[in-house]
């Protein structure tokens, strides 16, 4: 019996049988926890200068990074083989959208136990913060100032701030497919070494504002240009990684990754703003291309240590989309408060944990089930 298979079925037999590059799946994980300390701390920085983890905003740029690399390694054959762009984003949204819907629903629980009121202790009526709700889920950022800005802040997504990495990741899947996956390899090398001297510059020089390359959060000042720089040379430079990547194995490399990610994102601020400016890019420009090649090299192991790198994997996404809801409630009773750190360690503690476990749960019986449902649903109507 001869079995016929078109292009697309070729490419997804050819998909499921490549090794799969988990260690880069658990330092996504370990930056998305990584991150829930960054915002912890942030609750009691009077300034960007004496933030603990000073530098976690570049999880940020790491997580970019791995995207391009995933995008080429998962992509681009099948690409090759006939995919459509519909049927690529069809996949990028069932892949994020069920865990973004609940991260802005988490958000307008917390806004309505806060009080639906601004930062700034403004009432804010209940269409308002429909209406900002609406627009996550439709990945609209709103503007400064306008309605749908519910915090008075200037966020993107007031209901779950860190959605505006997401809100920039899509546009990396839709350049990635209409544009950056038809570069060659040199084209793409050039273009990548373009975007790093962009982003240098942006460090240097300040563009922020405030001495960082924190960026993007917002549609004001120069975020919009400083959020897409992050993401063009990150993102490039991991579908680059990929293209150039040859196997091997390095021992030790995950604990060298990790050792790594923790040493550059906790360093002091640099002082001097343009040294500062000029540290975070540089890290982004020269480290993490460094620290995505090992990860790409090291092995998970087998038994528990493999189990582990898995379920670090699987909770990195649900993690990072579930825990800023958390956060605002916890800042909305530090500031009230006035606690310091040393007041309330022990309850920064359980909400790590306690978002891990809401992530885990989350993922296990929602995102997951959801996803199979979609799958499901896409197989019958093919």
């Amino acid at each position: 019996m001869h079995i016929i298979m078109d292009k697309n079925t070729t490419a997804a037999v050819e998909a499921a049988s490549k090794p799969h590059f988990l260690m880069l799946d658990a330092l996504r994980g370990v930056a998305a926890l990584i991150v829930i300390w960054y915002h912890v701390f942030e609750g009691f920085a009077t300034s960007p200068v004496d933030q603990m983890l000073n530098h976690g905003y570049l999880a940020v740029d790491f997580f970019f990074m791995l995207s391009g690399f995933v995008m080429c390694y998962a992509y681009d054959d099948r690409f090759a083989s006939g995919m459509k762009f519909g049927q690529f984003a069809r996949r990028r949204i069932r892949r994020l959208h069920p865990m973004l819907i609940v991260g802005v629903l988490l958000g307008v629980v917390a806004f309505v136990i806060q009080g639906c009121v601004t930062w700034g202790g403004d009432k804010v009526e209940p269409i308002a913060v429909v209406i900002a709700m609406l627009l996550t889920m439709l990945m609209i950022p709103a503007l400064p100032g306008s309605v749908a800005e519910v915090r008075g802040n200037g966020e993107m997504f007031p209901l779950n701030g860190p959605t505006w990495s997401l809100f920039f990741e899509y546009i990396g899947y839709v350049l990635y497919a209409v544009l950056l996956r038809r570069f060659s390899t040199r084209l793409l090398a050039v273009f990548v070494a373009l975007m790093a001297a962009a982003l240098v510059w942006s460090g240097a020089g300040n563009l922020s504002g405030a001495g960082h390359l924190g960026m993007g959060w917002t549609l004001a000042d120069h975020n919009l240009l400083g959020g897409s720089l992050r993401l063009l040379f990150s993102f490039a430079a991991g579908l680059l990684i990929c293209r150039i990547y040859r196997a091997k194995v390095i021992r030790g490399g995950f604990a060298i990754c990790v050792a790594l990610l923790l040493v550059l994102l906790s360093v002091p601020h640099m002082g001097t703003m343009w040294i500062n400016g000029l540290y975070d890019s540089l890290v982004i420009v020269l480290v993490f291309p460094v620290v995505v090649w090992i990860g790409a090299s090291s092995s998970a192991g087998k038994g528990r240590s493999r189990a582990f790198c898995t379920w670090l994997g699987d909770i990195s996404y649900p993690v990072y989309i579930v825990h800023y809801p958390v956060m605002y409630l916890f800042y909305a009773w530090v500031w009230a408060e006035e606690l310091t750190f040393s007041q309330v360690w022990p309850v920064s503690v359980a909400i790590f944990f306690g978002v891990i476990i809401l992530a885990f749960a989350f993922l296990k019986f929602y995102d997951e089930p959801v996803r199979r449902w979609l799958a499901r649903r896409r197989d019958r109507k093919s």
